[in-house]
């Protein structure tokens, strides 16, 4: 149990924290190819996510807005990096690997190296009431792109 509380401690470290106080993509995106809704219902945090998808049909741009806490908004700029230059299908694998990862079903280092900063976020499976948290923007992401290749 000491090794979970060192993480979850560990977890709002200043690079967490840079991503909760200057967002980078947390903005309103124009011209939006996709967007969608998303809400927590346990906690309330909620917010909008969008794309833009290039000719080629990969992200060319990810941006959101909402509120909540620092982990679903600090979760959501880290994702909206993550996924620039993604296709649909590239982005729906990271989404799945990430909730893999805060869930504690993946632990290997390397393989959680293809999340990026989100890769900060695997302490969360020792926080189960912060997983829908840490979540929301990928299933988000993951609804809006599942629902557009079902179109």
């Amino acid at each position: 149990m000491a090794s979970a509380a060192a993480g979850v401690t560990g977890l709002y470290n200043p690079e967490f924290m840079d991503h909760v106080q200057h967002p980078d993509y947390k903005y309103p995106m124009e011209d939006a190819t996709l967007s969608l809704e998303g809400v927590n219902p346990s906690c309330g945090d909620e917010l909008t996510f969008s794309v833009r998808l290039d000719s080629e049909g990969r992200i060319e741009e990810a941006s959101y807005q909402g509120q909540g806490c620092a982990i679903s908004q600090a979760s959501a700029d880290m994702m909206s990096d993550l996924m620039v230059e993604k296709t649909p299908e590239e982005a729906l694998e990271l989404c799945r690997l990430f909730g893999r990862m805060v869930r504690g079903e993946e632990t290997d280092e390397e393989v959680l190296g293809q999340l990026g900063d989100a890769a900060m976020l695997k302490d969360i499976s020792h926080m189960p009431a912060r997983v829908k948290c840490a979540e929301l923007a990928w299933r988000t992401l993951s609804e809006m792109l599942e629902g557009r290749e079902g179109a």
